[in-house]
């Protein structure tokens, strides 16, 4: 720990040391006869110092330490204090292009570039990922092919089908070597792997490839030799090319830093068990000799080193095969496919890390569909697992015949998994026909996208295998994974997905879509409702302050009829012609009834002309008035078809909504995800009560009672379910919003995606899409329906309730005057008559007056005056 903090420390203390590769720089025993370790000249790099530092610090704790190019031999020839039994280690700067075969058990080495041991594996590893088992070589490096093919065979389990060797000839010779033997490459079997070729001498085999009458899509290539991201290039190079190099390599800094904290740790580890041998040398040149059976210092700390692994600059440091210090490294690696504008670009694939190749989920899988279609593109067509989603009108399902077949639409299955293991066992039943898979799994598939799925399958040409999504979901990222169609896609599973599949930004990130087949937005779905009449709906066709005025009116007009008949002298009174008759303030609250609401029973009418005239007016005035509540009374009483008023997706019933306003969406669809991102407090709101499929919400709209004020989905599935509803109770409301559209999904940089939509645009263009709307979609909305005319709106005994419920509040309330009318005759009469006041009733009740002003108790009459003739009741 001292030696590597003071080795640190020495780094910021010593001068820059000038390097370029090729150069090396040793570090040896103290006392040895070499000459010394310069000192830097000033101006240098700052890594050389630490060379420098290391050939001060660790020279003295025999060690040795040479920095030398990619291709030089010199670490073979270590100092003689090497030979003497002293260990060392060396850095190497370039790419390795032979394995290392060290015979001297003192001598480590550290690799900067990759090793062939690492590159062998890394190969091995995309090799495996796309299940390949065996491979073809080609090698443009002058190696040893027999050392090359038993490292091979050491490091992998996979076949060498062929091997072509080109690294002993130039690029002219071995561009005839490659004309004059043709059949060479053509007895090559996919894939090719390319190792040791640069972008030059790659390009000039699939030139010559091609001019050999070979299809570059007809193999597999690997470029086998690592490549920086900055060297990546597209001319000249087939689509589907994978290639790979490291990343994120640390400077020459760290690397020495490393080196010197393995050293340190080795020797401290070594101290503490045999500080004799760990800080004592036994030799110090090749002269001395020990003695017999006696272990050097050297081999000590040699196997102390051998053991040292910890953490370091560079990542994880370990050696390796006794002496090869091995240092983390991360490769990447990308893949030659066509981006959204058909142009070909670099996609990464996967990274190499940690011994293990990590793999991107989407673009892998791309890239192993690219290789499905590519098998089956020498002359057969294509077969596809395209996923579906049951959503109406674009696909429907119905049982399949009593044979398992379907004379109309599709064959498809509904096993309710995604397990692509269970659908390639059930697709192979199938296949086979032997009848083995379960009659409940077979649907038929028709609708919308299955014409336009049987019209690309032609015109493309493919042929499909055809099952509906097992979770019954579109897509969404929930709990580190995509679900439904997008996660079929992704996973592999299948290599289309065909439905009203909405085009947004979070799906477009992982997966491709066609140019859209058909446009819509989001809607709102409601329902209209039967206004039930209440009770007092007879009430209703005029305001309350109507009827108030009403009967204020109708109780001043009877007043006002009293007090001209009293003043008039040809009234109906006493003083008028001393008439036997008399027309009381009751008499006129009779009348006023009487006319306004129709009654045909006997009442007194005033005699003089004023009464009468203000009598008529009050019936022009009562005919006005019930006319206009006849006329409203009907369309009241049966009540009126209702529905949410909703303005928009910015109304705010939606934003704020009250106690008991309901509505929701699909789970994971389209509309979920826009109102999710775009008002996420609605969205907290709506979730309990989103839905599983629009079937669903629109099921709980139409229930007695609703569970749904409103759904919110996609306006063409609303349109659909709208013109098929026989109850004619749906309606869409409100401004469309979240213009989008629908398209066929696929995994990213897939080889369909520009074909699908080529063909696409030429069917909107020949006018297919159009019949395929109006195929499904050509019926009479309910809205624009025309209703027969002897339709009739009947009105049941509900609506009338409010009017048997004014009856019975009559009859009690008769009876509750008749009561008064007694306890007024029993009680309050015999009073008022005992005191003699008040007993001039005449202008309000003859009968009260008679009462008051007659010897007996009871309601006989009795003459009013002296007159012969006493006026009646």
């Amino acid at each position: 720990e001292h030696l590597g903090s003071f080795a640190r420390a020495g780094l910021s203390r010593q001068p820059p040391l000038s390097h370029q590769e090729g150069d090396s720089v040793s570090w040896q025993a103290a006392g040895a006869r070499q000459q010394p370790v310069p000192q830097p000249p000033p101006g240098t790099r700052a890594g050389c110092a630490a060379l420098h530092a290391c050939c001060v610090l660790v020279a003295p704790a025999w060690g040795w330490g040479r920095l030398r190019a990619a291709g030089s031999r010199a670490h073979a020839r270590p100092p003689a204090h090497v030979a003497a039994g002293g260990p060392g280690l060396a850095q190497r700067l370039g790419t390795a292009t032979t394995p290392v075969c060290q015979q001297s058990p003192f001598h480590f080495h550290m690799d900067r570039q990759s090793s062939l041991e690492t590159l062998v594996e890394v190969l091995a590893s995309i090799l495996q990922a796309n299940d390949w088992h065996e491979t073809s070589l080609v090698l443009c490096h002058p190696w040893d092919v027999s050392g090359f093919l038993g490292l091979w065979a050491r490091r992998t389990q996979l076949l060498l089908r062929a091997v072509l060797d080109l690294g002993y000839l130039d690029e002219p010779r071995a561009s005839r070597y490659l004309r004059q033997r043709g059949e060479r490459l053509k007895a090559l079997s996919s894939p090719v792997l390319v190792l040791g070729c640069d972008l030059r001498r790659a390009r000039l085999l699939f030139r010559v490839v091609e001019q050999s009458g070979l299809l570059l899509q007809e193999f597999h290539w690997i470029l086998g030799s690592p490549l920086r991201a900055g060297e990546l290039q597209t001319e000249g190079l087939p689509l589907g090319l994978l290639a790979f190099g490291e990343v994120g390599r640390p400077p020459l800094e760290p690397f020495v830093q490393d080196a010197v904290e393995l050293v340190s740790r080795a020797i401290a580890s070594a101290a503490a068990v045999r500080p004799d041998l760990a800080l004592v040398p036994t030799t110090v040149n090749c002269d001395d000799r020990l003695r017999e059976g006696a272990e050097s210092s050297g081999r000590f700390l040699s196997r102390f080193m051998s053991n040292t692994s910890f953490h370091g600059r560079t990542g994880h440091v370990q050696v390796q095969n006794g002496t090869r210090v091995h240092t983390e490294q991360q490769y990447r690696v990308w893949s030659l496919l066509r981006d959204s504008l058909g142009q070909p670009t670099w996609v990464t694939m996967g990274a190499w890390r940690h011994g293990k190749l990590e793999l991107e989920e989407g673009a892998w899988q791309s890239h192993l569909q690219r290789k499905s279609l590519a098998e089956g593109a020498g002359g057969a067509r294509a077969r596809l697992r395209v996923v579906t989603l049951v959503e109406h009108p674009f696909v429907f399902t119905r049982e399949v015949d009593e044979d398992g077949s379907c004379p109309a639409g599709q064959l498809c299955l509904d096993p309710g998994t995604n397990d692509s293991a269970v659908l390639d066992a059930l697709f192979e039943e199938l296949g086979a026909g032997n009848g083995s898979v379960p009659r409940e799994y077979k649907k038929c598939c028709y609708g919308y996208c299955i014409d336009l799925l049987e019209k690309l399958a032609e015109d493309v040409p493919f042929d499909f295998e055809l099952y509906i999504v097992g979770d019954g979901k579109y897509g969404a990222w929930k709990n580190g994974r995509w679900t439904g169609l997008v996660g079929d896609l992704l996973s592999g599973t299948a290599h289309m997905a065909v439905t009203s599949f909405s085009i947004n930004s979070a799906r477009s990130k992982v997966i491709d879509f066609t140019s859209p087949f058909f446009s819509t937005s989001l809607g709102i779905l409601v329902r209209t409702k039967d206004t039930a009449s209440p009770i007092g709906a007879f009430m209703w066709p005029l305001h309350w302050t109507m009827w108030v005025g009403i009967f204020v009116a109708l109780h001043m007009t009877a007043l006002f009829l009293t007090l001209y008949e009293w003043k008039s002298p040809y009234g109906m009174t006493p003083h008028g012609r001393n008439r036997m008759k008399i027309f009381s303030y009751s008499s006129a609250l009779n009348l006023c009834y009487a006319i306004l609401f129709g009654r045909t029973v006997s009442s007194k009418t005033p005699k003089c002309c004023t009464g009468r005239f203000l009598m008529n007016l009050w019936a022009i005035f009562c005919l006005l008035v019930l006319s206009s509540y006849t006329a409203n009374l009907a369309a009241v009483m049966v009540g009126e078809k209702t529905f949410e008023e909703l303005s928009g997706i910015h109304d705010p019933k939606l934003h704020h909504p009250s106690h008991g306003f309901r509505f929701g969406t699909v789970w994971e669809s389209s509309a979920e995800e826009y109102i999710k991102k775009s008002f996420p407090e609605m969205h907290e709101y709506m979730r309990r009560y989103n839905v599983p499929t629009t079937p669903t919400g629109v099921t709980m709209l139409k229930t007695e009672p609703p569970k749904l004020n409103a759904f919110i989905m996609d306006k063409s599935l609303l349109d659909y379910e709208v013109s098929i509803d026989s109850d004619c109770k749906l309606l869409t409301v409100g401004k469309p919003f979240a213009i989008e559209g629908y398209g066929i999904g696929l995994p990213q940089n897939s080889p369909l995606t520009s074909n699908l939509s080529e063909f696409i645009s030429r069917y909107k263009s020949a006018g297919f899409m159009d019949l395929l709307h109006d195929k499904w979609y050509k019926m009479v909305p309910c809205g624009k329906r025309v209703f027969a005319v002897t339709e009739t709106l009947q009105m049941g005994i509900y609506h009338f309730s409010g009017l048997f419920v004014l009856l019975c509040i009559g009859l009690s309330g008769s009876l509750l005057t008749s009561l008064g009318e007694h306890v007024f005759y029993r009680l309050v009469l015999p009073r008022i008559k005992r005191k003699k006041k008040f007993n001039y009733w005449l202008h309000t009740s003859q009968k009260i007056h008679r009462a008051l002003n007659t010897g007996g108790p009871g309601w006989a009459p009795a003459p009013l005056s002296s007159s012969p003739r006493a006026p009646s009741s």
